[in-house]
């Protein structure tokens, strides 16, 4: 049934244009993060994603690699980066790195994630060594590896280009990179929360850089507008590059960071960003609900706010854990399956690039 919009008529300018598939202005944006009437936004998004997908909600089986928590920056936000000096950090021996990813290797993983804190200490030529040793190990596992930010932190110690950091992580034998450390684009929010990270800019131009060489990428205080500015900035690059696969709304969790004194996110909160980005970023197809960020419960809940994403089973996540992250660190295919038809949605296990992965009981095949 469609609603009438009666909590906030100001939604229905919003509606005729999702139904004339339209694109949506920086007002609208803030709008559908204003209005009270979250059904109404809901609704609309739903729209969108079937519109786009359907019935199907993707997931991967996947593994967490964090290769070390030692990191130069001091950014408030984050609970997981330690000092070198710090007695309770880590960093990983690359045999140690490569036995890891074995570990969560018994479902036949189908990609591995690879992000850490900038170390003071470790090389590139480390880094490409760790790469082309879990190629050689698992050379059918995708490698999503490096946010923009650890590029540039690359690029400025070994005084390179971000192209050639990018040219030799691809030669090593990255597939892909995550989209973590864009935070909020703001330099007004930036300067509080990860001043010493690089500015959004920057951010900007290395993704430009790596979609230009063949990437795709995935991907606190701030305000509506600023997070309205943030998901334009991105369809700007994406109607220039293409190289955005997928959008990940990621919830800031206060606990044991600077900034431990401002309220967690709600279940509102986190459907509604879900909500808005999908009918914001009508050219990045996909939308993920992080199961491991907003919880199993609220992730159904979002795969009828605009999601078609669940992301996969993970196996070891650190990051938000260290954050106060409640939720499990892992979860089996057969969980994930479960949660998405409990939530009325068709599970369709996918690679990193979003092809079809079909099982039998020995091994895994990727349709291209």
């Amino acid at each position: 049934m469609t609603p009438h919009f009666e909590d906030d008529a100001r939604l229905l300018p919003i509606l005729a244009k999702v139904n004339a598939e339209e694109r949506l202005s920086f007002e609208d944006g803030v709008l559908l993060y204003q209005t009270s009437d979250l059904l109404g936004v809901g609704y609309m998004a739903n729209l969108v994603r079937e519109r786009m997908h359907g019935d199907l909600t993707y997931y991967n089986v996947n593994r967490h690699i964090n290769p070390t928590d030692v990191c130069t920056a001091s950014c408030r936000l984050c609970a997981f980066g330690k000092k070198a000096k710090d007695p309770t950090g880590y960093t990983m021996s690359l045999e140690e790195v490569w036995h890891r990813a074995g570990e969560g290797y018994t479902e036949a993983v189908s990609e591995f994630h690879i992000v850490g804190g900038l170390h003071p200490e470790l090389t590139l030529d480390w880094y490409c060594e760790m790469i082309r040793g879990l190629k050689e190990r698992y050379p059918q596992v995708h490698l999503k590896a490096f946010t923009m930010v650890e590029i540039s932190y690359f690029a400025k110690r070994m005084k390179i280009s971000n192209r050639e950091v990018l040219q030799r992580l691809i030669a090593a034998g990255i597939d892909s990179q995550p989209g973590g450390g864009a935070e909020v684009f703001s330099e007004r929010i930036r300067r509080v929360i990860c001043d010493h990270k690089i500015d959004g800019g920057e951010w900007l131009e290395v993704a430009r850089e790596a979609h230009n060489l063949g990437l795709k990428l995935y991907g606190h205080i701030e305000n509506e507008a600023d997070r309205v500015d943030h998901l334009v900035k991105l369809r700007e690059l994406q109607d220039e590059t293409h190289g955005f696969q997928t959008f990940i709304p990621l919830a800031f969790h206060p606990a044991n960071t600077d900034m431990a004194h401002l309220p967690t996110t709600t279940g509102f909160d986190d459907i509604r960003n879900i909500a808005v980005s999908r009918l914001m970023l009508d050219n990045i197809p996909h939308i993920k609900a992080y199961w491991v960020m907003m919880s199993e419960g609220i992730a159904q809940i979002a795969q009828r706010f605009g999601a078609n994403d669940i992301d996969g089973t993970v196996v070891e996540e650190k990051i938000y854990h260290d954050a106060g992250a409640t939720t499990s660190q892992n979860l089996r295919r057969g969980d994930l399956l479960r949660l998405i038809r409990e939530a009325g949605r068709q599970p369709f296990e996918r690679d990193t690039l979003y092809r079809p992965v079909v099982r039998t009981e020995t091994a895994f095949t990727i349709l291209t």
